[in-house]
């Protein structure tokens, strides 16, 4: 017992801080996608939207366009234009909030003061994995764990929706599994809300082309919050929430955050 004593206060506290700026990411951590470089020549139309990283016309010159809902954050989308950087802040309240002009973005909107009320610091949510890989739902599962610890914002997952406050979907929407998808949502009780986590709830990601999956939840599906990611870090997530619910305002601290991002970009 005394050894397990003294290796706890060895280990000192792994929870991670709020906020999130000080946390040190691994240095292949692929964060919010942004331009290094202006783009020449093409022919692209004005205003044009691509749905990972690549270019567009805007202004009459080409510049990167960047659908994060799309984007798989693989090797492959990095170029000589195109980099990632360790800014783990890249949800949004809208899906057009993840194809921002120009590599801008705008945090999440929190909820109306009556939602906040409700949700603010007791949140409880059913997870919907409608044809998924299993990579959103892992990360999901680490939320729990004593580095991230969701629990302390009171933000857990539960088991039925009769009991939850609203649902995270995950994966592509296959057929099979989008009327259960509806259920599921339709047993949640209003006022609700719906989170889509993952490349493939925002687009459908690897598996769009299929005519086997939905690409990603369906228009009739009120979604609050969108994360992107392939899959999104566990701290993109838990920030996601917490800016939704309002218990992280627009902070000087997110102006050094992104100015220190864009120095961090990661390899290919």
């Amino acid at each position: 017992m005394r050894d397990f004593l003294r290796a706890r206060v060895a280990q000192g506290m792994p929870t991670v801080p709020l906020p999130f700026d000080a946390t040190a990411f691994p240095p292949r951590f692929r964060g919010r996608p942004v331009a290094v470089a202006d783009l020449a020549g093409g022919d692209a139309a004005d205003g044009q939207v691509i749905d990972a990283p690549s270019a567009g016309a805007q202004h009459g010159r080409l510049l990167p366009v960047f659908d994060r809902g799309a984007c798989l954050f693989s090797p492959e989308e990095t170029t000589a234009h195109v980099a990632f950087t360790c800014d783990h802040r890249m949800a949004s309240s809208a899906r057009a909030g993840l194809v921002p002009p120009e590599s801008e973005f705008e945090l999440i909107r929190p909820l109306q003061a009556s939602m906040r009320r409700l949700f603010g610091r007791s949140l409880r949510l059913r997870s919907v994995a409608a044809g998924s890989c299993g990579g959103c739902e892992s990360e999901m599962t680490a939320l729990s764990n004593v580095v991230f610890d969701m629990a302390r914002f009171g933000i857990q997952f539960v088991a039925s929706p009769r009991h939850a406050d609203g649902i995270v979907v995950t994966g592509a929407v296959s057929q099979t599994m989008r009327e259960a998808l509806r259920m599921t949502y339709d047993a949640v009780a209003s006022p609700k809300i719906v989170i889509a986590v993952g490349a493939c709830a925002a687009t459908g990601g690897p598996f769009r082309a299929s005519d086997q999956v939905n690409g990603g939840v369906p228009d009739d599906l009120p979604v609050d919050l969108w994360i992107p990611g392939c899959p999104p870090h566990p701290l993109t997530i838990l920030d996601g929430l917490l800016r939704l619910l309002g218990r992280i305002e627009h902070a000087a601290n997110d102006t050094a955050l992104a100015a220190r991002s864009e120095t961090g970009v990661t390899e290919a």
